[in-house]
């Protein structure tokens, strides 16, 4: 966005994508709900429509506040889209946790709420699920594709990835398919959602979708926004919205199991986490994992792997509570 395109303030109830002017770019703010200090709860979006019909997808980033791989992704996406030469409609909000984004925080400091786990969200509730309700209703449920841009956030780390839906239906085919073009050589399938996500909320509705993850830590890698801007304009050229076609990726690694990464591993103990394998590693039922030691380096929890599996998420930030997530396991397809 140039400094020349003014941000129209739009009241969120009254938005319609429908109404936005053909083989032009729009630069909305929609107006969510009111703060105590008298200002709104603006969300931003970018919208690009083209000059003939086609799909509309949808590009989500800053579900979470401490995940900036995205926000660097589509503002760089909506500058070299043409209007002109687009079938279809590209809709992209840069920063949906707002809150959580201003505070460098996973959720909001407002209401303390997972925007991940609070689809569908409530049009009367707190903000974060205002956000959810309005995010749902008024963009997402226009998609023909979804692609919600993720990393790691500040605590967590987890390889580059890009996660689909793993079903034998419609959308499960199309979300695998965008997948494989998608251009990173980690593919995570799943066939069973945690409720209140974004792609919860997509599969619901028969949307086909894709997301993706990175290592995050409170950075961008350059690498990183370079795979998932690559990833969107494959996409794109997969539905045929701009011109160009790719050739699909040869995993490296296909995995497959639940994507909910809050049912993890967690440390007993509170203290330093020690981490002794690296992710994507193969592991056996009672391998050692890591351990957790106190400030004069005893061990105070060796911790083991329940299951065998692939380490698919470690704890990222090393200070631990009792009852932090340490590790997530999967299998491979």
């Amino acid at each position: 966005m140039s400094d020349s395109e003014p941000m129209a303030t739009v009241a969120v109830a009254a938005f319609d994508v429908r109404e936005l002017a053909r083989g032009a770019k729009h630069t909305l703010a929609l107006d969510i709900a009111p703060l105590p200090g008298g200002e709104g709860l603006r969300l931003p979006l970018l919208a690009a429509v083209g000059a003939e019909p086609g799909p509309t997808v949808v590009v989500l980033a800053g579900i979470h506040g401490d995940e900036y791989e995205g926000m660097l992704v589509i503002p760089q996406v909506f500058a070299d889209l043409d209007p002109t030469a687009l079938r279809g409609r590209v809709l992209m909000a840069p920063v949906c946790n707002v809150p959580a984004f201003v505070t460098a925080q996973r959720s909001s400091p407002i209401d303390g709420l997972n925007l991940a786990r609070v689809f569908p969200g409530d049009s009367h509730g707190t903000i974060t699920q205002r956000i959810a309700y309005w995010l749902g209703r008024k963009v997402i449920a226009e998609a023909d594709l979804l692609i919600d841009l993720h990393s790691a956030g500040l605590a967590y780390h987890i390889p580059t990835l890009v996660g689909y839906y793993h079903a034998d239906t419609e959308a499960g085919r199309a979300s695998q398919r965008v997948a494989r073009h998608f251009g990173v050589d980690v593919l995570w399938g799943h066939p069973d959602i945690a409720p209140g996500r974004t792609v919860s909320f997509a599969t619901e509705r028969g949307i086909p979708w894709v997301y993706t993850e990175a290592p995050g830590a409170g950075r961008a890698r350059p690498e990183d926004v370079a795979a998932f801007t690559r990833g969107v304009w494959n996409s794109l050229r997969v539905l045929g919205m701009v011109e160009g076609t790719v050739e699909p990726v040869a995993p490296a690694h296909h995995l497959l199991g639940s994507g909910d990464l809050d049912r993890s591993i967690a440390a007993n103990a509170g203290g330093l986490f020690v981490p002794a394998v690296a992710l994507l590693a193969d592991v056996r039922a009672g391998d050692v994992l890591g351990e957790v030691r106190d400030p004069v380096g005893r061990a105070l929890e060796i911790v083991r792997a329940p299951v065998p599996g692939v380490v698919i998420s470690m704890r990222g930030l090393l200070r631990v509570h009792p009852g932090d997530g340490l590790f997530a396991l999967t299998g491979r397809a």
